[in-house]
């Protein structure tokens, strides 16, 4: 029988054991924090997604039981809650892994919920050491009875909202949040040293940046050129410092050599992003990584380990924080030893802020062994993790092989922050909300949505657009060149098909004017929300890069100012999907007015092209990166030995029988001449 509660009548029942945030209907608590560079002075309040007003069934478990379940999903971060089974962090009773975890806290037991594990136990403790050796259920013969493997060794579970993401692809995003939220999330941090990764991605860089994060934070700036300049300062007895990660690197380049040669440029683009407050600015805190691949993956972990302190992890959503967060986490590592040889190092709780000395944890280097002594929270620090008017979450219990955040193409998966703790005290690694990227995938049917998501390298084909065509990206945008008489090359490094035609057709179809058997992704109805992104300039001068053995020196030699024409590209950004790398050659006589690359009036006509998008936007421009060149298609080469292609053999067996017949015809008819 299903009836109506009040989250505030859920207080009343519990007897005020749930921590008040956990209730998002009571009313908002002020609190005044040191910030990592400023005072707040806000109201806060917990945002758990729910309605004051919830629907409860019979098969929901009481709020008493809300005490047996994990404080926090570990994989989205959401806390915990027992009324409303569309939000996240609710967690159903019936799912085998719940019952587990409940099982495994002996708050279940006889409930009804599983205390099959319990029984389970008291058997096998009853039973002959040697018949638990014959069955597996016991290692080192019939003395020892420590090497059995417990049953309560069970993982923590998540919510059902992540448990339908990982088994049945099936989810909804949550509401994204803003840069000040991110700052008084960070402004709680219980850690003196803090250090901020801020995370990019590699298929649209730079325009996954978040230009105004130094300042939003306040943290400290970034290094001068000055050899005399400071590394770091405090602020409110607090350091904060970011290091620039850009993740899915293996998406440039097949070689971590090929994108290691790229960090030039990366460096350049990523100074212009930063704006002029960057020109004198030491970009020394940029690592190109790939989870995939493992590049530079072991060396973020060695900083984060040797750091200590909190670790934030902030960015855009789908950059790839969760993945990257499950690669550079130092997992089963304290004060240089690993928990490998342990068997029941699962077992270790140690606090967030104690030491190694005051936690009591003592190691032996002599026969490699550790031994680890289990400590639970004392009640003063449970009370100040479960303080109703902070912002972050109550840290979890350390263990050396946490679950970790759950890794999701979704947009938004991650709810709440994520704390997990490593090294004993030693630090945590927090990873936090995305910000919001962009709603390009509002505009794509439902189908399609996990097709705007490049997972592999692409390997484009060169694509001609001519005088009076366009290019169409998957019935989303489209490119037209405003250059009169002039060809452009295009590249499309897209997870998304493309497809070149008539302008007429192509602004025909992108409205959705005309039905046609090119491939779109688009939602239908959408055709009037179609309108121009801007003009961009293809004011990048590659001509020494495309000319070919021209300015070779094993070939021509020749300068690029002794060449007739010139060469201009630039790339075309498509947010969270990757780049359309642009290459047109133009005379050299028609840009010859007098200007210099670099000049701020420069007038020079430079290529021209359009592009329009979903209410005209989600696009961008940069510096060419000239991926093509370095790893794209090549033509096939001619055979080893010869200078020319082979000749073709079609038809040459028939010809030499023409010739045979032609000269004995020939000398036939001599023979018959008198």
């Amino acid at each position: 029988m299903a009836y109506n509660l009040r989250a505030t009548n859920l207080l009343k029942v519990a007897d005020n054991l749930i921590p008040l945030f956990l209730c998002p209907s009571l009313p908002s608590f002020t609190n005044v924090t040191h910030g990592l560079g400023r005072r707040l002075s806000r109201p806060r309040r917990r945002q758990l997604h729910v309605d004051a007003a919830v629907t409860l069934s019979h098969d929901l478990p009481t709020p008493l039981q809300l005490l047996d379940l994990p404080r926090s999903c570990p994989g989205c971060g959401a806390l915990t809650q027992i009324v409303s089974p569309e939000q996240p962090g609710f967690y159903g009773i019936n799912r085998k892994s719940v019952r587990a975890f409940r099982d495994r806290n002996g708050q279940s037991a006889g409930k009804g919920y599983g205390g099959e594990s319990e029984l389970f136990e008291r058997v096998l403790g009853a039973a002959d050491a040697s018949l638990l050796f014959q069955m597996g259920l016991q290692e080192g013969g019939e003395n020892n009875t420590k090497g059995r493997k417990s049953s309560k060794e069970t993982f923590t579970p998540v919510c059902n909202r992540c448990h339908n993401l990982t088994h049945h692809r099936t989810g909804y995003s949550i509401v994204h949040p803003t840069i000040q939220s991110i700052q008084e999330i960070i402004a709680d941090s219980p850690h003196k040293y803090n250090h901020i990764y801020h995370v990019l991605d590699a298929a649209d860089f730079p325009l996954s940046l978040i230009p105004s994060l130094h300042g939003s934070l306040s943290a400290a700036p970034q290094r001068s050129l000055n050899r005399r300049a400071k590394t770091g300062h405090y602020q409110y007895g607090r350091k904060a410092e970011i290091s620039f990660i850009i993740t899915r690197s293996d998406l440039l380049a097949p070689k971590k050599e090929q994108v290691d040669n790229l960090m030039p440029y990366i460096l350049e683009v990523l100074r212009g992003a930063l704006g002029r407050s960057a020109d004198n600015v030491r970009l020394g805190n940029v690592r190109c990584v790939s989870s995939k691949r493992g590049w530079w993956t072991k060396q973020v972990k060695e900083d984060i380990w040797n750091r200590g302190g909190g670790g934030w992890m902030v960015g855009k959503v789908n950059v790839g924080k969760s993945n990257l967060f499950e690669n550079i986490f130092p997992k089963g590592r304290i004060d240089g030893y690993k928990f490998g040889s342990l068997r029941r190092a699962t077992q270790q709780r140690l606090p967030i802020g104690l030491t190694r000395k005051e936690s009591g944890l003592t190691t032996t280097n002599g026969d490699e062994q550790q031994s680890l002594q289990a400590i639970q929270d004392p009640p003063e620090k449970m009370e100040s993790q479960l303080a109703e008017d902070s912002l972050l979450p109550p840290a979890p219990p350390e263990t050396p092989y946490p679950v970790l955040p759950l890794v999701s193409s979704l947009p938004g998966t991650t709810v709440s922050p994520i704390r997990v703790p490593f090294g004993g005290g030693k630090g945590e690694l927090i990873d936090l909300p995305g910000l919001a990227r962009g709603d390009l995938e509002q505009f794509v049917t439902d189908v399609h949505k996990i097709d705007l998501v490049m997972r592999d390298r692409v390997k484009p084909e060169q694509l001609v657009i001519k005088p009076g065509q366009s290019l169409l990206v998957g019935g989303l945008l489209r490119v037209t060149p405003t250059t009169p008489d002039l060809i452009f090359l295009a590249y499309p490094f897209l997870p998304l098909r493309c497809h070149v035609t008539s302008t007429e057709r192509a602004f025909a179809i992108h409205s959705q004017h005309e039905d046609s058997g090119v491939s779109t992704i688009a939602k239908p109805g959408i055709g009037s929300r179609m309108q121009s992104a801007g003009k961009f300039a293809l004011r990048w001068d590659v001509t020494k890069q495309r000319a070919g053995p021209l300015t070779r020196a094993a070939a021509a030699g020749m300068s690029t100012k002794e060449l007739p024409f010139m060469v201009f590209s630039a790339d075309i950004l498509v947010e969270g999907c990757g780049w359309i790398e642009l290459v047109a050659q133009v005379r050299k006589k028609d840009m010859e007015t007098g200007m210099e690359p670099g000049d701020l009036f420069d007038s020079r006509p430079y290529p021209m092209i359009e592009v329009s998008s979903p209410d005209g936007g989600h696009v961008g421009v940069r510096q060419p990166m000239g991926i093509w060149s370095l790893c794209g298609k090549k033509p096939v080469s001619s055979s080893k030995g010869s200078v020319r292609p082979r000749r073709s053999m079609k038809g040459v067996k028939k010809n030499s029988k023409k010739a045979r017949r032609a000269v004995l015809s020939s000398y036939i008819h001599k023979q018959d001449t008198p």
